[in-house]
Formats: structure tokens, sequence, C-alpha cells
């Protein structure tokens, strides 16, 4: 059994298909025939692709065979198809094989199926064409080899007629210029606004994080204000402790010196007390106010420099004093503005 398999496969240069599912291949069953012998099949049938009169050059075909009724598990090799280098007719494409039909029998006897195996053929040379005879080898489940023959077709390939009375020859055409519509334009238009406005935005975010740190651009709250919301930090006399002490006095004068560097223009986050008030002097403070400030400022250093732990009457007195030195100041500078402006 083995020798004679081998002898089809080298018979046919074949490929094996398998009858076992619904991609394998099927065909008429005919096991009682004598085991060996080569059986006529009715003939092959031609299908284009394209349904015409005529075939013409290039068109594609179907050429196959059908098979019905085969037991499930019959196996079976089809022949190769070698393409003439000459020309002719084409294979574009290996066989392919495609169950049609299953039939169901009885319980524990084989399905029967109805198979159809075809290649893709073309010519691109015009002329009458016999092709190949498809022999099939088959081997049925029990073991028995035959030989399936389906008699070749002719194939007849044609060119389109040329009227050779009537036929007058031209240049090629020029491409054609198809003028542009609105609907083609539109796309365009919307990408440009797009890019357009991604630029500006770009630009604006640009200039408004360079403004962010530049003083020219940046709004900055009066001077009073700023003084006042940064003493208000220290309202209340959880700051009076002795461990706390240091830190009340140097926020509550930092907020002065900063008061007056912005109000008067004097460098007091740089300079000492004594330097302070003698710049402040030719200021117009009122005298009795700034000796009071220059009392805070003296005690604020002996807290911070020399360990001193003033009384609850002194701490309670000290923010009372800073935010006075503000609103003063900042009043008698409006109601001078205003009377000049009277």
């Amino acid at each position: 059994m083995r020798n004679a398999l081998i002898y089809l496969a080298l018979l046919f240069g074949c490929i094996s298909v398998s009858a076992q599912d619904a991609d394998t291949l099927a065909v008429q069953d005919s096991a009682s025939a004598p085991e060996g012998r080569s059986i006529r099949m009715n003939g092959a049938f031609l299908q284009p692709l394209q349904e015409r009169d005529s075939v013409l050059i290039a068109d594609q075909l179907f050429y196959g065979f059908e098979l019905k009724q085969v037991e499930e598990g019959t196996m079976f090799a089809l022949p190769e198809w070698k393409n003439d280098e000459r020309g002719g007719v084409q294979a574009i494409s290996p066989w392919i094989v495609d169950t049609v039909k299953v039939k169901t029998q009885k319980k524990g006897m084989p399905r029967l199926l109805d198979l159809r195996g075809k290649l893709l053929i073309t010519s691109f040379d015009e002329g009458d064409y016999e092709l190949p005879q498809i022999m099939v080898g088959r081997l049925s489940k029990d073991g028995v080899i035959d030989t399936l023959v389906f008699d070749p077709m002719r194939l007849e390939v044609r060119t389109m007629p040329v009227d050779t009375a009537t036929f007058v020859p031209h240049d090629i055409k020029e491409q054609i210029r198809y003028p542009v519509t609105f609907e083609e334009i539109v796309p365009w238009i919307g990408a440009f606004w797009a890019l357009a406005l991604v630029v500006i935005v770009s630009v604006c975010l640009v200039i408004i994080h360079k403004r962010k740190d530049d003083p020219e651009y940046v709004r900055k709250d009066p001077p009073h204000i700023v003084a006042l919301r940064e003493l208000d930090k220290y309202r209340g006399n959880k700051m009076w402790t002795p461990e706390k002490q240091k830190a009340f006095y140097s926020g509550v004068t930092d907020a002065l010196r900063e008061y007056m560097d912005a109000r008067y223009g004097v460098p007091a986050m740089e300079m000492t007390t004594a330097e302070i008030f003698d710049d402040m002097k030719s200021k117009d403070v009122p005298a009795e106010l700034l000796a009071d400030a220059r009392e805070l400022f003296e005690r604020a250093d002996f807290v911070k420099f020399a360990k001193y732990v003033a009384s609850e009457e002194d701490n309670a007195s000290v923010l009372p004093l800073a935010v006075r030195f503000v609103t003063e100041t900042y009043q008698a500078d409006v109601e001078s503005n205003d009377g000049g402006e009277n």
C-alpha cells in the first residue's frame, strides 16, 4: 500500500487533500471500481469571472472539477500545473478546494461531501488552447487507490477587434484639469485658521509667561495693603511665649521694613535700626509716631539679639503700634494728595 501511494505521488507531482472538514475536496464516490483503475469522470468546468460572450486577453477563469457524495476520510492528490514560460494559458493561483455541500447520514456512517476544486487561469496571448487533462488521485478510507480522469476543455482567447477602415490614430491627450470646487477649498481654509489660532494662542502664552515675572507688568498691591496683610498673620497672643517672641518681633519689624522701603524708598531691609530712623527723620512722618516705632524696633533688637524677654504689656502694644504706623502714614499721604488736587 505504501509503494502504491509513493508511485501515485511521483506520477502526478501533486499535493494531497483529505476530505475531513469543510475546507477539503469532494469527488463522485466510485469505491466499487477495481483497485488501481483509471475512472473516467464527467468533463471539467470552465467558468469566467466576468460574464461575456467570449473570452478576451487577460480575462480570468476558474478551471476545475466537481465531485459529489465523497465519504469523509477520503484522501486526494491534485495534479501540479506548470506554466509555460513562452506564454499560453497561465495559472495565477494554486488549487482552491471548497466544500459545497455536506450531507449527514445515519448514526455511525460517515458524512458525504460535495467538493469543488479549481485553479484561477488567464492568458495574455490570443489563440485556441486545449487545457491540460485533470487527473486526481484518490485513496479511500479503506485503502483503495483510484485515478479520477476529467476530460480536458478548450479555451478560445480573443482580442478586441479593430476597425481598420475607419480607425484614425490620435495623440495622447493631456491631463484634464478640473476646476477647483468650494468643497475642496473648505478643508484647507479650516486647516489654515486652525493653525493660525494655534500660533496666536502659543504666542500669547509665551508673552504672558514672560510678563509674569516682569515687575513692569506684575500688578502689585499698595504698600500699606501688603503691610497690613502681613501684620494680620501675627494677630493674637499665641506668639507671645518666650520661645516664640523672636519670630514674633522679627515678623512685625520685617513687615514695617518692607513698608518703609516701598512707601518711602528707604532700604530698611539692609539697614540697622539707627540708620533706618536717621533716614526716616527727613520723611513726612509725625515725630511722636516715629519715636514709638523706633522704640518698637529697639525692643525687637533686644529680643532677637540679647535674648530679652518682653512683658505681656509690651507684647500687646506691638501689633497696634505697627498697624497705627502704617495707617497714619498712609492716611497722611492720601490727605496730602487730596489737598494738592483741591
